[in-house]
């Protein structure tokens, strides 16, 4: 009772390899997140025909449950019989066990948050995009530089600061991740891919152990503001 449930955490192997999971998933998902989301956001501010459909494309995931978004994809992601083993059985490709298997399980629980939340982020990076003065285009076009080169020198270095939001909130979104491990792999095989959010909620309403849960929340609260203040740190303004 008590600080006794702060002093078990050290030896909550369980915890520390959530922790574990959750660090891998996050070095991959952040940067491809932000990335994405970004080439998807200039693509989508282009003016050609039907580019509102391609933006209604890319947002729907996110207005969708997460939970039956996840239910679908366990369906797609079947080894025996879904449909992305089936596409790949077609040219010669023999898919993996894509939630049996500790390396592609943590995969497809990236892949699927990385759908989920893409275009929410797209969404954001296009406001970021529309700040921008055109002016400056306007001069780096008459200066001869290429598409690529506005986009390196202009489009990024403006969108510091949605960076910065952009990449804070998808760091609180991957430590929270619960949904898509929960549905997809049940934190297995072995744990490889059970998060901290997900022991949280095993420890208090499977094992009804509140006080011991309620240690291991606090110690994820306070690793959400570090890694809060580092990406602040690391993504400040320079004057």
């Amino acid at each position: 009772m008590g600080l006794d449930n702060f002093k078990r955490l050290m030896d909550d192997a369980i915890l520390w390899q959530t922790f574990r999971n959750v660090g891998l998933l996050t070095l991959f998902y952040v940067p491809l997140m932000i990335i994405i989301s970004l080439l998807l956001a200039v693509l989508v501010t282009q003016p050609f025909r039907g580019v509102t459909l391609f933006r209604l494309a890319f947002y729907m995931p996110t207005v969708t449950s997460a939970v039956a978004a996840s239910i679908v994809w366990l369906w797609m992601l079947n080894s025996e019989y879904g449909i992305v083993n089936q596409l790949l059985k077609y040219v010669g490709i023999t898919g993996p066990a894509w939630l049996s298997e500790s390396g592609p399980a943590m995969a497809s629980v990236i892949a699927v948050t990385l759908w989920l939340g893409v275009g929410g982020n797209m969404i954001i990076y296009m406001a970021g995009i529309k700040g921008i003065p055109a002016q400056l285009y306007e001069a780096a076009r008459i200066d001869g530089a290429s598409a690529f080169k506005q986009l390196i020198h202009i489009t990024f270095p403006m969108l510091r600061p949605t960076t910065l939001l952009v990449s804070t909130m998808t760091i609180i979104g991957a430590l929270q991740i619960f949904d898509q491990a929960y549905v997809l792999t049940q934190g297995g095989p072995a744990n490889s891919t059970k998060t901290i959010v997900y022991h949280i909620y095993t420890t208090g309403f499977e094992q009804l152990q509140m006080g011991f849960a309620s240690a291991q929340a606090l110690v994820l609260t306070l690793t959400i503001l570090i890694f809060t203040a580092i990406n602040f740190k690391i993504n400040q303004s320079k004057d």
